[in-house]
This record gives structure tokens, sequence and C-alpha cells, in this order.
């Protein structure tokens, strides 16, 4: 019933307690979870997962805070990847100016190089935009896509049209249940329903509930799900259709995949 459109199911400490995560998703209606990478080192990983988990879809890509660790020949790599595995997307990839800025150069590069992968393999992206959508808006407009999913969407509602109008759905998560996260709730209710995919981040972006050191997980779509329904005012089975048909619209790989 629900989809987890974004989860790093190979980080500690799910990765250590895979058993136990994927029968609490299961549990919890949660049918699929999408793995990005985010470096050549895990890529092997999200298939690994993918390959032994039902739910489990990978999305194979570069993040903006791993660079580090790769270079521009990573990219022909990615690439032969991309042919032999045929991910339901690019990603993690995107820019981020929140962690650092003195990289940007670096950041944008990558990002670039790996939009034209996306074209060039008429894949969707799954973004990373934290401080810079903007940014990823300009380079956007220069490399056309078929659209995809920014991931823990925080921008303005002139931004999030802008996206939408590009062809992306904009990621909900936990950080959206905090009390304090006015600015995302108003998005959350007054955002066209049609743009909207479910995340959580997991092992990060926890949920308010989430308290004492309990770490987040895939199940907890389930209970966002049911937040973001009770923001709306929509009954929640009605709603996860929703946003089921979204996700897969945005990454259409699942529909032949989620059958």
């Amino acid at each position: 019933m629900w989809i987890d459109t974004h989860c790093h199911l190979d980080f500690n400490p799910l990765k250590t307690n895979i058993s136990s995560v994927i029968n609490e998703a299961r549990k919890n209606r949660v049918d699929a979870i999408i793995i990005p990478s985010v470096d050549l080192g895990n890529i092997s990983r999200v298939i690994k997962l993918s390959d032994t988990y039902r739910e489990c879809y990978y999305a194979l890509g570069f993040h903006p805070m791993f660079l580090e660790k790769i270079d521009p020949h990573d990219l022909e790599i990615l690439n032969k990847y991309i042919i032999k595995y045929n991910p339901v997307a690019i990603g993690e990839i995107g820019l981020d100016l929140f962690v650092r800025k003195d990289n940007l150069e670096v950041q944008e590069y990558y990002f670039s190089n790996q939009l034209q992968l996306a074209q060039t393999f008429n894949l969707p992206v799954i973004m990373h935009v934290r401080s810079a959508i903007d940014l990823v808006l300009k380079h956007l407009r220069r490399v056309k896509v078929r659209g995809g999913i920014a991931h823990a969407f925080n921008g303005s509602f002139q931004q999030a049209e802008q996206l939408i109008n590009l062809g992306f759905k904009l990621g909900f998560g936990g950080a959206m249940t905090n009390p304090r996260a006015t600015h995302l709730q108003n998005l959350a209710k007054s955002l066209p329903l049609k743009s909207i995919v479910l995340e959580t981040d997991a092992p990060d972006m926890p949920p308010y509930w989430l308290q004492d050191g309990a770490y987040n997980q895939p199940s907890e779509v389930a209970r966002i799900g049911h937040f973001f329904s009770d923001l709306r005012g929509l009954n929640s089975l009605e709603f996860a259709d929703i946003i089921r048909v979204n996700t897969i619209q945005v990454l259409p790989r699942l529909a032949k995949l989620c059958t």
C-alpha cells in the first residue's frame, strides 16, 4: 500500500538488523522501498538488497556529500552499471550548499554529468536539493530530463511550482511531523496532491514521534502517510492510493516491478 521513495537501507543501524526492518515494513503494508546509492562503493550493496528483498528497488548515482570518494572516471563506471542493471532512477544526485559551499564547482560537475546520463537513458532522477533549489533548477533547464523526485523538499511555493512544471514530484517525510515545521505543513496542505510522494530518508530525518534514540526506518512511511492525510482531511486509504499512483507515474519502472 505505501511506498518509501527514499531510504538508505544499507546504512547503519538499518543494515545490522535488516530482517527485522523489512518485517516491520511488511507489517505496516510498505510495498516498495527505493534505495539510492551515494557513491561507487555502495552500489553493489543496494543492488544486493534489491535482489534479496522483493520490496527493494535501487537508484544509482553519486551523492553531492560523498564526492571526495569519486573521480571523473567513476562516471564511466556508473554508465556501465546503468546499462547492466537498469535502475528505477538516477540518484541520489544533486547539490548541497548547507553542509559546504567550497566545492560547488565539483558538485555542479557531477550533477550536470549525471543529469546527462539520466537524459541519455531516459530515466528519472532522485535529487538532493538542500539549500540549492534555485541552482538545481538552473541545471534542470540546461539538461532536460524526464522528471523525478525532489527529495526532502523544503523550498518555496514558487520553487515547488517550477519543479512540478519540469515533471518532478516533491518528497515529504519525517521533518514535516515536527510541530514547529509550519512551513512544511503549509506546503503539505496546499500543494497539488498529484505532486506529492512520501519518503523516510531512513535512518536519517526521523519523524517527531521517534524519541529516546529510536532510529528511523521504512515502516515509518505508513505513519507519515497518516499524518499527511490528516493534514489534508483525507481518508488515509484513498491518500495511499493517490501516493502510489504518483510514485509509479514518476518512477514508471515500478509499474512492472510492483505487480
